[in-house]
């Protein structure tokens, strides 16, 4: 059977909330997806975290997705819109530093536009990935959801499936763990 069939059957299964064809498909493509990111923002780390973040998506979203002939086409295409809004939203946080540190503003900031400002220090930043691998895959996900795509509350309960109440929680928890690993 040739691999776009496959790929076919596989996601139409998943479409039914079939866990071993998502696992299937995620094992079929992870990787071409990744070279395809590679290729369009000659980031490796870029493209890695956007692909996690399609098959992320598709997973909570896999009741709603619609038919599909061309799954690798159709997931390239949702990996380079992701891609975009991870540069554009790099871009903007870039620029925010950068006026940031023009100001000296960095002394009134809150904790959490602390923790981005501070990415741009190359060792922060590797001691940042250090504390990101002690978060749990719900807690990593929910503080990308709102530190770097910038969601309310709100919009990360209804994308997560989960009350806010829960997601501020989860939030809350993370951050802890984060001060924790910058404080130690």
């Amino acid at each position: 059977m040739d691999n776009k069939l496959t790929h076919h059957l596989l996601w139409e299964r998943l479409r039914t909330g079939d866990k071993d064809a998502f696992f299937d498909l995620y094992a079929a493509l992870y990787y071409p997806l990744v070279n395809f990111g590679i290729r369009v923002c000659a980031d490796a780390d870029t493209a890695s975290e956007a692909t996690d973040l399609v098959f992320t998506t598709i997973w909570e979203k896999h009741e709603s997705l619609t038919r599909v002939d061309n799954v690798e086409a159709y997931l390239r295409t949702f990996l380079k819109r992701k891609l975009l809004r991870i540069l554009e939203r790099k871009r903007k946080i870039n620029d925010a530093l950068f006026n940031a540190g023009a100001d000296g503003d960095w002394m009134e900031m809150s904790y959490e536009e602390f923790i981005v400002k501070v990415q741009s220090d190359e060792l922060v930043q590797h001691q940042l990935k250090n504390a990101l691998e002690k978060l749990t895959f719900r807690q990593k996900q929910l503080i990308h959801l709102k530190f770097f795509e910038g969601l309310s509350y709100e919009q990360i309960a209804e994308q997560s499936n989960q009350t806010i109440k829960t997601a501020y929680n989860t939030i809350y928890d993370a951050l802890k763990i984060l001060r924790k690993e910058f404080n130690a």
